[in-house]
């Protein structure tokens, strides 16, 4: 049945996305961050997704016109996707050396050494805060103050550190249009002190046994609909990886055989340069937990894929969320566990070498690099075995377990 306008403006978030059908696989996805036009087509037997824009800004006459002018592409063989970039890249090519031209073929560049995340969210930044405002306007053109009034839109509304981030991408960018010939000037570099300086926030961790074990005994019994952020929530602290490794992570890094995750250097944020899987071993704990979210599947690539949103795989916010919800939003990050694991394997006297190494920290020397991850596997897999035991003594309420006679 179709959608009304009233339906649009009356439905609103709870505790999940949640999608509003309409016709012809349009539909209105509404999110805690606001309501979205979503169109799904086919081209090729491939399935994709269109944004068509932002409700109440396109109302609902406006979503079926702009679905039905995209959808003259498909009835002559074009992928409409592609239709639309290709007009806008030339709109742009047409009106000159765009801020906005310049800075994707920065980004191009850019992307072929770094994590596919990380060029993703570098780009995100830009289409939200930069395009918007400077996108248009010729890059030799864009002076200091320009510049600056764009970052102030992001500082005024609390995002100190994305504008100090985004100051720092455009610097990037108009030293790359000087060394193309496309500019003479970086007005990025006389906004030094110009943008507020975030302050540096540590990430709640817990690291007393007691409450860890609290926690734990709390995960297991909070009820909740998503068995899958809960797997997630006890998988982040049994691998103790960073957010986009976990969740990014697919079934084919996992080898139930070897009892190891092969985390592909791309991912890592420190192994791109070392070109080297950074690998995982898995306790008895550990690959119990994968093994039931293999029982119950979803048929994707992805160990842990967004069953509601556009991505493929989980948010970044949704692990974070439960633990708000549970009453840790103060206490435990997805992050600090991390800085869980170290403390208390620490405390065991495993070696700080082996623990480094496990955490992915950076070595400067990449030779160095390469050679330590191999030196320490050995400990590494006698140190998750035993953090493994850790998290499954607590979990059931027996206390922490003996510390190794040696490690």
């Amino acid at each position: 049945m179709p959608l009304t306008d009233l339906q649009c403006r009356t439905i609103s978030f709870s505790d999940a996305p949640k999608k509003l059908a309409d016709q012809g696989g349009l539909y209105l996805l509404v999110k805690q961050s606001g309501k979205y036009w979503r169109w799904d087509y086919r081209h090729l037997g491939k399935r994709k997704t269109m944004a068509l824009g932002t409700y109440p800004e396109v109302t609902l006459v406006s979503a079926r016109k702009k679905q039905m002018e995209q959808k003259q592409a498909l009835l002559e063989g074009r992928d409409p996707m592609s239709a639309r970039k290709i007009a806008k890249f030339a709109a742009i090519a047409a009106s000159g050396n765009s801020f906005e031209e310049v800075a994707r073929a920065w980004h191009k560049g850019k992307s072929k050494k770094w994590a596919e995340v990380t060029a993703d969210k570098t780009m995100a930044h830009m289409d939200a805060d930069l395009f918007p405002t400077i996108g248009s306007l010729p890059v030799a053109q864009i002076t200091a103050p320009l510049l600056l009034a764009a970052l102030r839109k992001v500082e005024k509304r609390g995002a100190a550190y994305t504008a100090t981030r985004l100051r720092e991408i455009c610097g990037q960018i108009f030293r790359y249009a000087i060394a193309t010939g496309l500019g003479t000037y970086n007005p990025a570099g006389d906004l030094k002190g110009a943008i507020e300086t975030p302050k540096v926030v540590h990430r709640p961790a817990i690291t007393d046994p007691r409450e860890l074990q609290k926690f734990l005994s709390d995960l297991r019994e909070w009820d909740a609909a998503d068995q899958l952020t809960l797997s997630a929530t006890k998988l982040a602290l049994l691998t103790f990886v960073r957010s986009q490794e976990l969740r990014l992570a697919k079934w084919d890094e996992v080898d139930f055989e070897k009892r190891e995750w092969r985390i592909p250097a791309e991912r890592m944020k420190t192994g791109k340069g070392l070109r080297q899987a950074h690998i995982v071993p898995l306790s008895n704990e550990a690959l119990d937990e994968f093994q039931r979210i293999k029982d119950d599947s979803f048929g994707s690539e992805y160990i842990f894929p967004n069953v509601q949103g556009d991505d493929k795989w989980m948010s970044e916010n949704t692990i974070g969320r439960l633990l708000v919800r549970m009453g840790y939003g103060q206490k435990q990050t997805l992050h600090g566990f991390r800085a869980t694991a170290r403390t208390l394997l620490s405390e065991r006297g495993w070696s700080e070498a082996a623990l480094e190494r496990q955490l992915d920290h950076k070595e400067n020397d990449m030779v160095k690099a390469a050679y330590a991850r191999s030196k320490h596997l050995v400990e590494r897999r006698l140190i998750m075995e035993d953090w493994g035991q850790v998290v499954s003594c607590l979990e059931s309420g027996q206390g922490m377990p003996p510390a190794p006679t040696s490690s």
